[in-house]
């Protein structure tokens, strides 16, 4: 038999983590090698199994999951997968998970009045086999090293703001991201100067819920204003808008996003795809398309279409991608215009930013 996928279950709940167990068992190529009770029990446990994969409960006693998380990817760089309720708070801590360094995240949701839980298994199968094809122990060093390049005064928003004077941009830039997507986009985003002359959309896949507490937790760390999308906001320079799980996020005519329930595409909505494909139509060349971190190909069509009405694509490159799938998608299309380490994206987007555009929209 091949390698089976090993993986520390880690819950305060001795129901979650029978439940936790048996389903994941239930494939062959996972091993459930160990369980733990809390964060303090996990790193111990971590040290001494060694798993290549880690499934983490966040809300425990002694030590709760992000605070575990920190130590894990600190002294035990391990992929770890995050199981979270479906409640406000619990989003919140999720976020502050996923840039902490979780590769990912399943919802689980309690059963009403019968104690038990509900799990997406199939997707928590599917993520475990994905995590642990992840080169943890190399996004640890990246992140230390950005870090450091943060500390010596080197951080690119310092040096990106826009010059004054400037003419008025008619610039949209569509980023499009998922697995390794929040903790990326809460390097980026930071990164752009508030006079950023263009407007951000950005399509993250994330249930509903969770994209709420994304766009707050950006709005923390950005110079511009971001915001969960809600129908009618204006596409304004300076401002960042996310789409909300459960919806697609399309461009109006008159400057304005709109919310839409038509069908998923790749099984996704939001989508990619469907903002980059509707900005390209409304911007012209003044729309730019950015692909971070993620598994699929979203964002490839998208590119594609920026590229037919003029626009420019940015695609995160291998090193600094916890999975090139997507990225990988669009240079193999030929419509990357630019294939850069995480770190340099926003450089990219001000130069792209401060380019002249015929400010004429294209037909719909």
């Amino acid at each position: 038999m091949s390698h089976r996928t090993r993986v520390l279950v880690v819950d305060d709940s001795s129901f979650a983590r029978v439940v936790i167990s048996r389903e994941i068992s239930s494939d062959p190529e996972i091993e459930v090698v160990g369980v733990a009770v809390d964060g303090i029990d996990a790193i111990e446990k971590i040290k001494n199994i060694r798993p290549d994969v880690v499934t983490l409960d966040i809300e425990m006693p002694r030590m709760d999951g992000v605070s575990a998380l920190k130590r894990i990817m600190l002294e035990h760089p391990t992929p770890v997968i995050v199981l979270s309720r479906l409640t406000v708070e619990d989003a919140e801590t999720t976020i502050q998970a996923l840039e902490a360094g979780a590769i990912d995240f399943v919802p689980k949701s309690p059963l009403a009045n019968s104690g038990r839980i509900s799990l997406p298994t199939g997707r928590l199968i599917e993520k475990i086999k994905l995590a642990a094809k992840v080169d943890v122990r190399r996004m640890a060093l990246t992140a230390r090293r950005n870090k450091l390049r943060e500390m010596n005064g080197n951080c690119l928003k310092r040096d990106l703001s826009v010059m004054s004077g400037c003419s008025l941009s008619r610039n949209v830039v569509v980023i499009g991201s998922s697995t390794g997507g929040p903790k990326a986009l809460c390097e980026l985003v930071p990164d752009l100067p508030g006079d950023l002359p263009a407007s951000l959309l950005i399509v993250q896949h994330m249930p509903a819920g969770f994209t709420k507490s994304l766009a707050k937790r950006l709005d923390q760390l950005a110079q511009l204003r971001v915001k969960e999308a809600e129908p009618g906001d204006l596409i304004r320079p300076g401002k960042a808008l996310v789409a909300p799980g459960g919806y697609h996020l399309v461009v109006n005519s008159d400057d304005t996003v709109g919310l839409s329930s038509m069908p998923p595409k790749h099984g996704l909505r939001p989508a990619v795809d469907v903002t980059m494909e509707a900005a390209a139509r409304a911007y012209g060349d003044g729309c730019i398309g950015v692909v971070l971190t993620g598994m699929g190909c979203d964002g490839r069509d998208g590119a594609v279409t920026i590229s037919k009405f003029g626009g420019r694509v940015v695609v995160q490159d291998e090193a600094t991608s916890v999975v090139y799938g997507m990225p990988r998608s669009v240079v193999e299309s030929g419509r990357a215009n630019k294939v850069v380490p995480l770190p340099e994206i926003a450089r990219q987007i001000v130069e792209m930013c401060m380019e002249p555009v015929r400010l004429q929209r294209k037909t719909w």
